[in-house]
């Protein structure tokens, strides 16, 4: 069933109830005011009669005064053998009459001392008490017209009902084509999105000028498209930077093993060459399948941090102490080491300085200058851990893009600092971390002079807590 369709079928059974409650509480007040306007009559005639009669010597003496009920209240006396003495008008039903069109299941509304006499046309209320006049008993009945326009209610329950079907009707037919049109943006949205496909992802939804929640879907869905274009081109490029990264390798891998079968058997030195290569070769497609998977568990939110107190200058030291084994050809130096304790995980912290040390040597030409320092930011409660070297730099348009996955500046930045060419990975891995970490990175570079990374780190309050004490 179509929303605008429930739409509908609710308000009209919400309007239908509404109008039976109304027609139905209409009747019923318009009946008891009736009813409750002669009972009140009735009442203040019977108080009188016995006012009238204290105050009087005989009960004939009470019937020629004159005005003895309120207007519309009709009395009539008889005797015990059901004589009429007196009575103001004479157009009333005999008592016979009466008794004969008594209802037997009066209305819960009516009042439970009188009783409910119907006819053709119109309806009343009647009631009898007796009195004492020189030793004999006369009973006075008192009449009341409750409705005399019996008729014209009947028309007009009728008239009510009619007018709620037709109300009920009207309101469905108005419900309808209502709820289609505010439920028109939310078609176009729906045809808008079947027009859609993953080789074209530039269509977006018009938005109504109204600011209401039309508007704020149009918006959101349009919001969700940009994030979807821009990660469905963020994965074309990622899968053919990807599928480039591994021809290369093993292109060159099939290419030794051609030559290997061919002459690997007969000469030693192509032999030794050959599987020198296709190590050297499989150790970088490992490593890189290795980057691969860990942005994959990334992603994913499937890579696990065990995060604990650690001591941030522990941490470097370690990791300069190490890359100086490697780095022979510069000059690697630890400037500053200030104590700090920090809440991260210390795996990926190793791991993330690992590949600003990397990056370091990398694009720093053999001889190069390269320093870490780590130093207290007291106003931060921070540590700002700071990688710098003097090698080729980078340039002030790349300075954006360099933690994007498989970006390389220049490949004459390779050749510059005379190193092989990485796989444009590390620097996103290392962004990850600083963000799983709450580490502010800043870059400072300029071209063919060098460059520094500026690692803010926050430090940790329990630790240094339990440090201090």
């Amino acid at each position: 069933m179509k929303i605008s369709t429930k739409i509908t079928g609710l308000y009209g059974a919400i309007l239908l109830v509404v109008l039976l409650l109304t027609s139905a509480i209409m009747g019923l007040g318009i009946y008891f005011s009736f009813y409750h306007e002669a009972e009140t009559e009735i009442h203040l005639a019977m108080q009188n009669v016995q006012k009238g009669l204290a105050s009087s010597r005989s009960l004939q003496e009470f019937l020629v005064q004159g005005d003895i009920v309120p207007p519309g209240v009709v009395i009539r006396v008889t005797d015990l053998t059901g004589r009429v003495i007196y009575e103001n008008d004479s157009h009333y039903p005999s008592l016979d009459t009466v008794e004969a069109h008594r209802v037997k299941d009066p209305p819960f509304w009516a009042a439970k001392d009188m009783e409910v006499v119907e006819f053709n046309r119109f309806m009343m209320y009647y009631t009898s008490m007796d009195v004492a006049d020189h030793g004999q008993i006369y009973q006075i009945h008192f009449f009341r017209t409750i409705t005399a326009e019996k008729n014209f209610l009947v028309d007009l329950q009728r008239l009510l009902f009619l007018i709620t079907i037709a109300g009920f009707l009207v309101a469905l037919v108005a419900g309808y084509f209502l709820s289609n049109r505010i439920l028109q943006p939310i078609r176009n949205l729906t045809q808008t999105a079947r027009k859609i496909e993953v080789e074209r992802m530039d269509k977006r939804i018009e938005v109504p000028p109204a600011k209401d929640e039309m508007a704020e879907l149009a918006l959101t869905f349009n919001h969700m498209l940009d994030r979807l274009e821009r990660g469905f081109q963020q994965q074309q490029r990622f899968v053919s930077d990807a599928s480039h990264e591994l021809r290369t390798p093993v292109t060159v891998i099939l290419g030794y093993s051609d030559l290997l079968a061919r002459w690997g058997s007969s000469d030693a030195k192509i032999l030794e060459e050959g599987i020198s290569s296709i190590r050297s070769e499989a150790e970088d497609m490992q490593d890189l399948i290795e980057k691969l998977l860990f942005l994959a568990r990334a992603d994913q939110k499937r890579q696990v941090l065990h995060k604990e107190n650690v001591h941030l200058d522990e941490l470097v030291d370690d990791a300069v102490r190490k890359m100086k084994l490697v780095a022979k050809q510069h000059t690697l130096r630890l400037e500053a080491n200030e104590p700090g304790i920090i809440y991260a995980d210390p795996a990926t912290m190793r791991q993330m300085m690992r590949i600003f040390l990397e990056n370091a040597v990398k694009y720093t030409p053999e001889g190069g200058h390269i320093t870490v320092a780590s130093r207290r930011l007291p106003e931060k409660e921070a540590m700002q851990l700071t990688f710098s070297d003097d090698g080729i730099g980078i340039a002030e348009e790349d300075q954006g893009k360099i933690f994007e996955r498989f970006y390389r500046a220049d490949s004459s930045r390779t050749k510059k600092a005379g190193s092989v060419g990485g796989t444009g990975l590390g620097l996103s891995i290392a962004s990850w971390i600083a963000e799983q970490h709450d580490i502010d990175i800043a870059v400072e570079s300029e071209f063919d002079k060098g460059t520094k990374f500026i690692l803010t780190i926050p430090l940790s309050h329990d630790g240094e807590s339990h440090s201090d004490a």
